[in-house]
């Protein structure tokens, strides 16, 4: 259930109106790694799977390419609020040691670090290997946009979308938080054991470090986003070797890192 509606009042210059109005589904998930209280997330729900596995990913606690063993534990009114994950000890990754001792909440993931060298990330910078015209940047976005069911029905939703180096789409995950959907997608290709073939992020919001860091940890070397970036996913993505675009609307773009990914210049200024 991603939406559900409410009574509301619609007040205009004109008249007051009473409406029932449709709402994004905001929810806590506590996750438990082998039984254990690990963090609690605040998530839209649907999809709980796939962002448990992107979340796990990314936070470099599980990378094997093995299934996640994944239970629903506790639901209240039909939606899981509690599941728990098995891994094997040998399988748990470093990052499990970095536990997240306070709240997710959906518009910030940083929330749950403990010390900033928590936020650092380690890895091989990623080399070029694409370069793509500005035009297949919007035929992208406007594919993303006419799936994006959760957003068109409350205006609510955030969403991330992954396409291959083709250009062809792969995955559309929406949430209520912008990173939650970027480890939705990153779980689920992971799931279809297809991360491998993705080359763009697409995100409809702002893109903030940690957005940066999650397409690294997944080798996405390209991200396009529709809103701002801030000053610190920039410096990361110029780090990373990632090609970070901004403010992407039907006549502009900001290219804030690694502009020799794009091949043409674009046709309006």
């Amino acid at each position: 259930m991603q939406t559900t509606t409410y009574p509301a009042f619609k007040i205009t210059t004109k008249n007051s109106t009473p409406i029932q109005d449709v709402l994004v589904v905001e929810a806590p998930l506590q996750i438990n790694i082998n039984n254990t209280a690990y963090t609690v997330v605040m998530r839209t729900p649907d999809n709980d799977k796939e962002l448990v596995r992107g979340l796990l990913f990314s936070e470099d606690i599980y990378k094997s390419d093995s299934p996640l063993l994944f239970q629903i534990d506790t639901e209240e009114n039909g939606i899981p609020s509690i599941v728990n994950v098995t891994i094997p000890k040998d399988l748990l990754g470093k990052g499990y040691l970095n536990k997240r001792t306070l709240l997710s909440i959906s518009s910030c993931g940083i929330c749950g670090k403990k010390e900033l060298k928590d936020i650092k990330v380690e890895g091989k910078k990623l080399t070029q290997e694409t370069t793509f015209s500005t035009n297949v940047l919007h035929e992208m976005l406007t594919k993303m946009s006419s799936l994006q069911h959760t957003f068109i029905s409350s205006g609510g939703s955030h969403a991330a979308a992954v396409f291959n180096k083709k250009h062809e789409f792969l995955t559309i995950q929406e949430d209520i938080g912008r990173h939650n959907a970027v480890d939705k997608v990153i779980g689920d290709l992971l799931i279809k054991q297809a991360l491998q073939d993705a080359n763009y992020l697409i995100v409809s919001g702002r893109v903030s470090y940690e957005i940066v860091s999650k397409a690294f940890i997944a080798k996405i070397p390209i991200i396009v986003a529709v809103s701002a970036c801030s000053s610190l996913a920039v410096d990361f993505a110029k780090e990373f070797g990632i090609c970070l675009i901004g403010f992407t609307r039907t006549q502009k773009m900001t290219i804030y890192s690694n502009p020799s990914f794009v091949k043409t210049k674009p046709s309006y200024v």
